[in-house]
């Protein structure tokens, strides 16, 4: 608390955005390159040929939940999610420190 009432009285966010911008940036750099390296690790979706010879119901497609091409696939929803969000809000700080 006092490190927070000593920010407040020195005038604010404003003073330490140049800090928050540049940790702002690496993290969303980071999450970018998650993202990229989670893609290319996926395994490519080849439901659509195993349809045509009525192979759809198979072990795996019963345990999901459980393999790493869903683990993959949660990964890359979480880290666009994170990565989405953080794009908001450094745009919306940026524009209010810009006025």
């Amino acid at each position: 608390m006092k490190m927070l009432d000593m920010l407040m009285a020195v005038g604010g966010f404003w003073n330490v955005w140049p800090i928050v911008k540049i940790i702002a940036l690496v993290i969303m750099a980071i999450c970018a390159l998650f993202i990229i390296f989670v893609v290319l690790f996926q395994p490519g979706n080849s439901s659509g040929v195993g349809a045509l010879g009525g192979t759809t119901e198979t072990f795996l497609g019963k345990n999901k939940s459980k393999t790493f091409e869903h683990k993959m696939k949660k990964l890359t929803v979480i880290s666009s999610i994170v990565f989405a969000v953080l794009c908001v809000v450094f745009a919306i700080v940026a524009f209010f420190a810009a006025q």
